[in-house]
């Protein structure tokens, strides 16, 4: 099938896009799915700039370098979130503004819907990111949470992601939601609630990372299998749980890293991701999008990390078969 093999440069936006796009090239990849931070991809410039799509699309193919999805992680997550003090670091300026949180809602959903466009412009179909979520805080059920507090946390996606996907669908953009552990999808059962909460609309599918369903117990082949028509994009990440009676998967609170974390995420091909049956899932629903390493290792150096999972994955991938190994059995055909 020949899936391009990416980079996601969200854990390297500290590096200009020039050495960024480079380091990309000489390890190995075909393409790379541009950040919506750092200077990857600045969406109020492309949106401002009318050669700014232009140039950054030169500069990648310079490189031989696919591009097909950009990904707004940082500023999706303030659409529907309680905003506190923590996003300040993760938005934009003119996101943040004030800080006062219903403001930073409103510019947050503004702003999706100009990546929309950015997307349209800079001509990639995919927006990966994330929603945030009003009621993560609610899961764990003490005080005793009513219903009626869950059944608002998805009509408050409802009310503010409907418009924004307005946009998707004038533009002819799609997007990705990254279902993970703080947004408002974060399993099997919260990804079937957002769906139905939007109306199963085509614009809305998922960006399936396998690790952050893994530690939490969830079978991310069952996933796929779940959701054979959504899945718009995929992150290529590993994880594993290294839960030995002191620390569980809520971790204690301690940061990515800690060795006394219950769970931590790994380079492709270290963790307990079993890509394998990942691989034939996709086949099976016909998946021929990005295999997008997210490159997440806290005690691996990531240069070399990131040219071993460009090798591991590219080893990784395979053409589903056109026809039964034993067909040359079957009479009838031949």
């Amino acid at each position: 099938m020949a899936r391009p093999v990416t980079l996601f440069t969200g854990q390297w936006a500290d590096l200009p896009l020039a050495r960024m796009a480079q380091f990309t090239k000489d390890a190995g990849y075909d393409g790379i799915e541009l950040a919506c931070w750092g200077d990857h991809f600045e969406v109020d410039k492309a949106i401002s700039d009318p050669g700014y799509c232009d140039a950054k699309r030169a500069l990648l193919n310079s490189l031989g370098l696919k591009c097909e999805a950009i990904s707004a992680h940082l500023v999706g997550q303030a659409v529907l979130d309680n905003i506190d003090a923590r996003h300040k670091a993760i938005l934009p300026g003119y996101v943040w503004g004030d800080g006062n949180p219903a403001g930073v809602n409103e510019r947050a959903i503004e702003e999706m819907k100009k990546t929309a466009q950015a997307a349209k412009r800079f001509g990639v179909k995919v927006v990966n990111g994330f929603t945030g979520s009003s009621i993560w805080h609610l899961n764990y059920s003490f005080p005793p949470v009513p219903q009626s507090m869950i059944d608002d946390g998805f009509k408050l996606l409802a009310q503010r992601f409907h418009p924004i996907l307005d946009e998707f669908a004038k533009c002819g953009v799609r997007f990705a939601l990254e279902v993970h552990p703080t947004e408002i999808a974060f399993d099997i059962y919260s990804a079937q609630r957002a769906l139905e909460a939007l109306d199963h609309r085509p614009e809305f599918g998922f960006n399936f990372d396998p690790s952050h369903l893994l530690w939490q117990g969830v079978d991310p082949v069952e996933f796929i299998r779940a959701f054979p028509d959504r899945i718009y994009h995929m992150h290529v990440k590993d994880a594993t749980t290294k839960l030995n009676g002191k620390s569980g998967i809520l971790c204690s609170h301690l940061n990515f890293g800690d060795p006394r974390r219950g769970w931590d995420f790994r380079s492709p091909g270290r963790g307990s991701v079993n890509f394998e049956e990942i691989i034939r899932a996709l086949n099976d629903v016909g998946y021929s999008g990005p295999l997008s390493v997210e490159w997440e290792d806290s005690g691996m150096d990531r240069e070399f990390g990131a040219r071993e999972a460009a090798s591991f994955v590219k080893g990784l991938d395979f053409s589903p078969s056109g026809r039964a190994f034993d067909s040359a059995f079957d009479k009838e055909t031949s």
